[in-house]
């Protein structure tokens, strides 16, 4: 296309060019044009191909045509330099508002990264110059200064509304008219012969019935399925027959795993299962107590049908197949053998887990939960023992995102996340109690990071309400870390399992971490710097509160 510069700067299509206001018709000649005549005005030539934002603007002279004098050569270039700004305005627009319109526009933050000079004892061990090294090696070049003394603040208005407040722990009878068929199913009182919490429940069916058909983990996960088809085949042989009638063995955990999730707990499990004594449920995770039981398969897809506790009691059945034949063996008959197995459960959900009370349970305790998970595991099993695994807070968060961030993942996403979520957790923490805004589901769910799941010692003193500090075992990450054989001799310890061959140990002590950062997390590197001495600010008070509870500095987490 060939355009006179004096009439088409706008670059007007070839279609709308007779509708210029100077030259008439697609033909035009600058000698003939009226307007133009003995002008020798400069074509522009452009592609008819849509411009990129860098495109390169090109001008190139009509050899038929031939520029007279030094005035038409500044005239040429002034005109193109405006034709280039006006197209580069006209693509930034489009792109802004197409941007605003599908979500995709990048608006800085309020909240800015990078070195801040106003209080740089806040940093816990972290100097200025460690940032500017950490700056230097990152090739950062955009500038996300400044803004910490305003998350400060947010923090501070957090930390002046926590109070430590003992919960009243509801009555049996208040949790009997909340889980009346539960009550129905476990009894009070189990076989006095086994270490772990078992008894016999009478079987109603028949070589042809399936006592998995309806069995919610069956049904809803076909990775569990092979696990169903196996105990299908071999259900029948592990029927106690007493007076014509049969009977099934029915088994608890003895021990739970409770937490917390991206502190350990899957090398935990992974390392107690090597263990002759010990066993499992079929599924590491069911999520029963804190989810499954409420009818909640993933949070996003809502509620589903709820999983009887009879589904529950079907992840433990390969464990009480192999107890059973422990109490019905000839020597356990005659010299009244013990069973020593024991089965454990590993859900990291359902030490802090308890988003679904708002749904099922009624609040009559300003924004606080009547009932607790822990109140009916107790109701239960009062003798059973938890086991806690912990790392830094501040390091759990990070991992936790790592792990959970689908796309788009980087120190400076982590960093608008955690600014947004210490909002969020101000804004309830306004009008609310600590415990109400640690079991909000509303602002859970809202939080784009986990912040509540690092505040240990708040479902800690919950947990302590109603079972025995001796009861409960808890770890350092850190300390397992450096140290596995000890780690897992204080579990075994605290589970009271016999000793161990020098080979079955090593098995055990010996193998490879489980469970641990993926490459391609790995490459993205530590934290931004005031990301963390953000973070060290907004746990500090629960930490210090946790290291007064258990009596042990070392969960103050302040060398790592």
């Amino acid at each position: 296309m060939r355009y006179c510069i004096n009439c088409c700067i706008h670059l007007l299509p070839n279609d709308l060019h007779r509708q210029c206001f100077r030259c008439r018709g697609p033909n035009h000649n600058n000698q003939k044009c009226p307007v133009c005549k003995g002008e020798n005005k400069i074509p522009l030539y452009t592609d008819s191909k849509q411009m990129k934002l860098l495109a390169v603007l090109e001008v190139r002279t009509d050899h038929s045509e031939s520029w007279n004098g030094f005035f038409c050569l500044r005239k040429g270039k002034l005109c193109s330099l405006i034709f280039g700004l006006i197209i580069m305005t006209l693509v930034m627009a489009s792109y802004i508002l197409t941007g605003a319109k599908h979500g995709l526009l990048l608006i800085p933050s309020p909240f800015h990264y990078g070195a801040f000079t106003s209080n740089p004892s806040l940093m816990d061990n972290e100097s200025l110059s460690d940032m500017k090294d950490h700056y230097q090696h990152s090739k950062m070049n955009i500038s996300y200064v400044k803004d910490y003394p305003s998350i400060k603040l947010i923090i501070d208005t957090i930390t002046s509304k926590i109070e430590f407040i003992t919960r009243q722990r509801p009555d049996l009878e208040e949790l009997r008219k909340q889980e009346p068929h539960m009550f129905s199913v476990i009894p009070s009182k189990f076989l006095l012969n086994s270490k772990n919490p078992c008894w016999y429940e009478e079987y109603g069916g028949n070589t042809t019935t399936d006592p998995y058909a309806t069995n919610s983990y069956a049904l809803y996960s076909k990775r569990f399925r092979t696990i169903f088809d196996y105990l299908r085949k071999v259900f029948w042989n592990h029927l106690y027959h007493y007076k014509d009638k049969h009977y099934r063995l029915r088994c608890l955990p003895h021990f739970y795993i409770i937490g917390q999730p991206k502190c350990g707990t899957t090398d935990l499990y992974d390392r107690l299962r090597l263990h002759p004594d010990v066993r499992f449920s079929a599924i590491k995770e069911p999520h029963w107590w804190t989810r499954k039981r409420f009818g909640i398969i993933r949070l996003r897809d809502g509620f589903h049908d709820r999983y009887p506790v009879e589904d529950y009691l079907d992840l433990f059945d390969l464990a009480a197949h192999q107890i059973q034949g422990v109490l019905q063996s000839e020597a356990a008959k005659e010299r009244g053998k013990m069973n020593n197995i024991i089965i454990g459960e590993a859900s990291a959900s359902t030490m802090w887990d308890n988003n679904a009370w708002i749904f099922f349970y009624d609040n009559s305790t300003e924004g606080e939960p009547p009932f607790l998970i822990q109140d009916f595991i107790h109701a239960f099993q009062p003798n059973a023992k938890l086991i806690i695994m912990l790392r830094d807070p501040v390091e759990r968060l990070y991992s936790d995102y790592l792990y959970f961030a689908s796309a788009n993942k980087s120190v400076e996403d982590f960093h608008e996340k955690v600014a947004e979520s210490l909002q969020l957790f101000e804004n309830c923490m306004l009008d609310y109690s600590l415990r109400a805004c640690v079991y909000n589901n509303t602002l859970n769910n809202a939080m784009p990071v986990r912040l509540q799941v690092g505040l240990y010692v708040v479902y800690l003193l919950d947990w302590l309400t109603v079972f025995d500090k001796d009861q409960i075992l808890i770890l350092r990450l850190e300390d397992h870390a450096s140290n596995v054989k000890y780690t897992m001799h204080m579990v075994f310890q605290f589970l009271d399992l016999g000793p161990l061959s020098e080979k079955q140990e090593a098995l055990i002590t010996k193998s490879p971490a489980s469970n641990t950062r993926r490459p391609e997390d790995r490459s993205l590197g530590p934290m931004l710097p005031t990301t963390k001495a953000i973070l060290r600010d907004f746990y500090r008070p629960f930490n210090t509160k946790l290291a007064q509870v258990l009596f042990d500095d070392a969960f103050l987490w302040k060398r790592t």
